[in-house]
């Protein structure tokens, strides 16, 4: 309403404007539909009084509704007890109508008599449209002259004789279309014979079935009114309704219903067909008797007779000119003919000779056949349409869904009973449509496109059931085949064989799967069916409510089973996975059982709908970092029929993948444990114990598979941006503003220049730089090794994913390997010499690419690029300084390499490498030069002061920094000529004496 306005404000003309009309109209009432709300007085009239209408308008309207039978309904309810059913959509259309002259119902009693007495003598909860129902006693209490002339109806004597009246009627009828119901019994003799009798079961039922939906809905009553409650107990009482009961008329008329419009719209569609097929038989017998008696056809005992033979030629004339398009005149003239028929057996005395009395019963039987035939109108179609509308029960059939699930679940074949019911529910999507069609709206597809959708989606609820119901029985399969089932060895001993037959658990499985079958076989007994303009595919249907079924159940498994306590000593993350697993392996291992019994491609649904599951998941998590968040509407990933479930957090994790992601990153947080690279292993710091090693990610591979490890390189990647981001921010915020810290750059960059050559007392130097700048390390250690941690994580994902590609995809992975290095020959061949080709900007391939390489594990995390970069000042300097402060806390161990000294001050060697070489990565190389220029000056300075002091031993610092460089060049994979031109290989040489 707001965003009207604003619209309508900036569009206002100065000249004249609605926007005055149109804020009064969209003004608050007050009116709210929250269950035990009052009504605000005097609404809706004082509502409907905001646009003034003619009065003398109003007043014509409402006399047309309370005299005519303005849409013409009486004629396809003949009696006279139906007459408030015909009527019902006009009394509908008066009830509003009413609002807009309140004075007729506070004052006019006359009128609201006649009114109640035409209209609402038997009923007063009305749909006004698409099943929103409206109950007269609450709905006309303020009005006086409506309240008193509706008491007659609500007198507590008409109440019974309704309800039970209506309760009788639903006995009777429920015996009646079960037996119309029994195989063999709706054949065409029998319908074109007893077309009334067949309209007037439907007309009792359809009318006994809106009555007491309608008036027992717990939905039209408020049960906080005490007059309400007692009108609907009585109602309850009287008819004594049961919701059961009153559900299977429903489906049986809605069955019965079905099969007859079929029927009769093929004997329509067969019409002219089949009574000119009479019509030649008829006249064919005629001629045949006019020769008989003419003396030329040899017939027994048949003497001459000229005067037959002229009249039988006559009747055959007569039979073929019959015009089948004057269908009043040839029913008249045809009935002639067959009392012409009649007369001449007696009067002529034919009797006697049985052949020429076969000869006018066929063709009297043909004349019959005509007659019925030329009765087959579509009147009849149109009839039933009307007598069958459901759209009153739009909602309220919403409180039948229990029944209805419960119904399939007892006996599955239930649905193709439902199958009609739904198709008659569809008929109420005649009503919203009717008028935008005759107004050639181009509304029409949108509109029949929503309501066709609800009913659908309404039919997928009811349904579900079936799958349900077989996930239930295939989690006791998996139990017995797990638990209970012992697997037959190769060999067997004959004396243990009785011990592995296992009769009993093995029956089980069968009569298991055999239900299974059952529900499978209910469901697609449906047929394809059009549900307004929507074609629904039972075979479509039910592998979409399986893999809906399957998303529940597996979303939650990994919500619920993916839950860690952060205080648990040693962590609950293997353990977890294991559980998660066996849990995953079980729901595989049912779907690889049923796929061939419900014959579905189990395999494909199951690697479609758990990489939806763990990919909706990874885009939620990610969502946390991203400025604009994906909502369910947009994902990719979600899906309206088969929808993802969202649990509430349990954490500052949105989802599983999440919960995953930070306990691996908490129990390999390089502040309390050490990596060693040669083992591919974590140690605690303290107690130096295993706390988890490479083998976690094949766990994940087990347990969520390729998707789940693509997932969680994917969300590190997005905490490898936010860290970085916030890194760089803390940079620029707090050291770069720091003016002592900037005064040690300044001198230390003084100190160091020209980088080519030595600097002198360089001892003192880079101590007395470290020792001043020491404050600002602390959170800048953190953010470097943080970044560290989660490249090593993402090489483990990339290795483990590389490894299974391999192995289970060896073709896929050799192709994809090829076509990267092809495709990288080609881009160098293109930047060497711009005449060969290059992929062009609106080329997808290298992006396509892109995600295949990193799904199977053939890239490397540190060489890409996460966040773009700007020039900042002394950034090399800032980044020798914190690397040469990190060095006294550690030191070299030829087993162990690289190790810190002090548990008390942590530092994780292979994290500060990775995270400072991910660092440089993101900005100009120029930096990484000068930065390895900066450490190389920094070890023949050291070098250079050792030697003139005569001191043997290569200091512990250059240790660290040389091993800094062979880090640097091993997972940089740059040539060695890279560090080499910054430290002589006389160093080099050196220090490979004591490694």
């Amino acid at each position: 309403v707001i965003w009207c306005l604003i619209i309508f404000s900036a569009a206002r003309s100065s000249v004249d404007s609605n926007l005055d009309d149109i804020c009064k109209l969209l003004r608050s009432t007050g009116f709210s539909s929250q269950p035990g709300a009052k009504r605000p007085a005097s609404y809706p009239d004082s509502y409907f009084q905001r646009v003034p209408i003619s009065a003398t308008f109003i007043s014509m309207v409402i006399g047309r509704l309370r005299s005519d039978d303005i849409y013409n309904q009486v004629s396809a309810y003949p009696l006279p007890e139906h007459r408030s059913t015909a009527l019902a959509n006009q009394a509908a259309m008066l009830y509003v109508c009413l609002f807009f002259s309140p004075s007729i119902l506070h004052t006019q009693q006359a009128k609201m008599r006649e009114i109640v007495d035409k209209y609402f003598p038997d009923n007063w909860v009305i749909s006004i449209y698409m099943g929103i129902t409206v109950n007269l006693v609450e709905a006309w209490e303020p009005y006086k002259a409506a309240k008193t002339a509706l008491n007659y109806t609500l007198d507590s004597a008409n109440i019974k004789e309704q309800a039970t009246r209506y309760a009788a009627s639903l006995e009777s009828q429920r015996s009646q279309v079960q037996q119309r119901l029994k195989e063999g019994f709706l054949r065409e003799e029998i319908i074109l014979d007893h077309i009334p009798k067949l309209l007037n079961c439907l007309r009792d039922c359809n009318v006994a079935i809106r009555w007491l939906m309608l008036h027992s809905a717990e939905s039209a009553y408020d049960l906080n009114n005490k007059r309400l409650r007692q009108v609907r107990d009585q109602v309850l009482s009287d008819s004594k309704y049961k919701p059961k009961i009153l559900f299977q008329l429903l489906l049986d008329t809605a069955q019965f219903e079905f099969m007859l419009k079929e029927m009769f719209k093929q004997m329509l569609s067969e019409k002219q067909l089949k009574w000119e097929s009479y019509k030649k038989e008829g006249s064919e017998r005629m001629t045949e008797l006019a020769e008989v008696f003419s003396g030329v056809k040899p017939l027994t005992r048949v003497e001459k007779n000229e005067n037959l033979q002229a009249w039988f030629r006559e009747i055959s004339k007569q039979i073929e000119s019959l015009n089948y398009e004057d269908s009043t005149a040839a029913g008249r003239k045809t009935a002639q003919l067959i009392q012409a028929l009649i007369e001449v057996q007696e009067f002529h005395q034919l009797e006697s000779n049985l052949q020429v009395c076969q000869f006018l019963a066929d063709t009297r039987k043909f004349l019959h056949q005509m007659i019925r035939t030329i009765n087959i109108k579509e009147e009849v179609l149109i009839t039933m349409q009307i007598v069958g509308d459901l759209s009153y029960a739009w909602q309220i059939i919403d409180s039948f869904t229990s029944i209805m699930q419960e119904s399939i679940r007892v006996s599955p074949p239930m649905v193709t009973k439902l199958r009609a019911t739904f198709l008659k529910l569809a008929s109420a999507l005649d009503l919203p449509l009717l008028r935008i069609n005759q107004a050639n709206s181009a509304d029409l597809l949108s509109v029949s496109q929503f309501y066709s959708g609800e009913l659908v989606a309404y039919v997928r609820k009811v349904l579900q059931i079936i799958p349900e119901s077989m996930f239930t029985s295939l989690a006791k399969i998996i139990k017995l085949q797990i638990h209970d089932i012992m697997e037959v060895p190769t060999r067997l001993d004959k004396d243990k064989l009785k011990d592995y037959s296992q009769l009993g658990a093995r029956y089980e499985v069968a009569k298991l799967t055999h239900d299974i079958s059952i529900f499978t076989e209910g469901i697609l007994m449906m047929k394809t069916t059009l549900v307004g303009i929507i074609k629904v595919d039972p075979k479509q249907l039910l592998e979409d409510g399986i893999r809906k079924e399957l998303v529940k159940r597996v979303a939650y498994a990994l919500h619920k089973g993916l839950i860690f306590n952060p205080k648990a000593k040693p962590s609950e993350l293997m353990p977890k996975l294991k559980e998660m697993a066996a849990t995953m392996d079980g729901f595989y291992r049912s779907f690889e059982y049923i796929q061939d019994y419900v014959s579905i491609y189990g395999l494909k649904i199951w690697q479609e709908e758990v990489s939806r599951i763990i990919n909706y998941n990874v885009e939620q998590e990610c969502n946390s970092f991203l400025r604009t968040k994906i909502q369910d509407w947009q994902s990719v990933h979600q899906s309206t029929h088969i929808p993802i479930p969202k649990f509430a957090s349990v954490d500052e994790s949105a989802t599983f993948i999440g919960r995953l992601c930070r306990e691996i990153l908490r129990i390999t947080d390089p502040k309390v444990t050490c990596y060693m690279d040669q083992m591919n292993t974590w140690y605690d710091l303290k107690s130096h114990q295993e706390v988890t090693n490479n083998r976690v990610f094949s766990e994940i591979q087990n347990t969520l598979g390729t998707f789940g490890l693509n997932g969680l390189d994917r969300l590190l990647c997005f905490m490898i941006v936010k860290e970085l981001q916030n890194f760089l921010t803390m940079l620029q915020k707090t050291i770069l503003r720091d003016k002592a810290a900037v005064d040690v750059f300044k001198a230390m960059v003084a100190a160091v220049n020209p980088v080519q050559g030595i600097v002198a007392n360089s001892t003192k130097v880079y101590t007395s730089a470290v020792a001043k700048s020491q404050k600002i390390w602390g959170s800048y250690l953190e953010s470097i090794m943080k970044v560290g941690q989660m490249q090593i994580l993402r090489q483990q994902i990339a290795n483990e994913l590389n490894f299974s590609c391999k192995f289970d995809s060896k073709h896929l992975g050799a192709a994809l390997e090829n076509l990267n290095k092809s495709l990288l020959a080609d881009i160098e061949a293109h930047y060497q010499d711009p005449t060969f080709p290059y992929p062009k900007e609106d080329n997808t391939l290298l992006y396509e690419i892109t995600a295949y390489l990193e799904a199977a594990g053939i890239h490397n995390p540190l060489n890409k690029i996460y966040i773009t970069t700007k020039r900042l000042p002394y950034f090399p300097i800032i980044n020798f300084l914190f690397v040469i402060a990190q060095l006294p806390k550690l030191q070299y161990s030829k087993n162990q390499g690289m190790t810190c000294r002090k548990a008390t001050d942590p530092v994780d060697w292979l994290p500060l490498v990775l995270g400072m070489l991910t660092l440089l990565k993101q900005f100009h190389s120029r930096y990484t030069q000068q930065f390895l220029a900066l450490i190389g000056q920094f070890i023949r300075s050291i070098m250079e002061q050792c030697t003139s002091q005569k001191i043997p031993d290569m200091p512990s610092d250059v240790v660290g920094a040389l091993m800094f460089l062979e880090d640097y060049v091993k997972y940089t994979k740059l040539s060695r000529k890279v560090v080499e031109a910054h430290v002589p290989s006389l160093i080099f040489d050196e220090f490979r004496t004591i490694l």
